[in-house]
C-alpha cells in the first residue's frame, strides 16, 4: 500500500495545482521542500513552506485559463520511512487568448512519512521539450 500512497500523493500534487485547491495542494508537502526548476527557469534550487509554495504556484499558474499536468509512467520505491517516486509528465498551459504552451519532461519526487500519511519533501523538475511561448 506504500507505494501506491506515494504515487498518490504525487499525482495530487498535479491534481490540486490544476483544480486551482490551493488548501489541498499545501497538504501534499512536507513543512520544508526544496524545488528544482532549474532545467526551466535556471538559477538554484529553493527551499520553501507549502505556504511558499502555494503563493509562488497561485500567480504563476493564474495567469493561464486552465493548466493539466498528466504525471505518468510511475516508478516509486519505499525505504522504510522515506520514498522517491519518478514520473514522466506533460503540462499544457493554456492562455486566455486560447493559444498554448505544452512542456515535457520528467518529476522526481522524495516524500516522507508523516502521521497524517506521505508529504513530499522535494520535486525536481526536468524538462525535456517544449512547444508553444511560454
Amino acid at each position: 500500500m506504500d507505494r501506491l500512497d506515494v504515487i498518490d500523493t504525487c499525482n495530487r500534487m498535479a491534481w490540486y495545482a490544476d483544480r486551482r485547491d490551493w488548501d489541498a495542494l499545501a497538504g501534499v508537502f512536507a513543512d520544508r521542500v526544496t524545488l528544482d526548476y532549474t532545467s526551466l527557469d535556471g538559477g538554484e534550487p529553493v527551499t520553501l513552506t507549502p505556504a511558499r509554495i502555494v503563493e509562488g504556484w497561485r500567480a504563476g499558474l493564474g495567469v493561464y485559463a486552465a493548466t493539466h499536468h498528466l504525471l505518468g509512467n510511475h516508478l516509486a520505491a519505499v525505504d522504510g520511512d522515506g520514498a522517491e517516486c519518478t514520473a514522466t509528465f506533460q503540462a499544457t498551459h493554456r492562455k486566455t487568448d486560447d493559444s498554448r504552451w505544452t512542456l515535457g519532461g520528467t518529476y522526481r519526487f522524495t516524500l516522507a512519512r508523516t502521521g497524517g500519511g506521505w508529504r513530499i519533501t522535494g520535486v525536481v523538475m526536468t524538462t525535456v521539450w517544449s512547444d508553444g511561448e511560454r
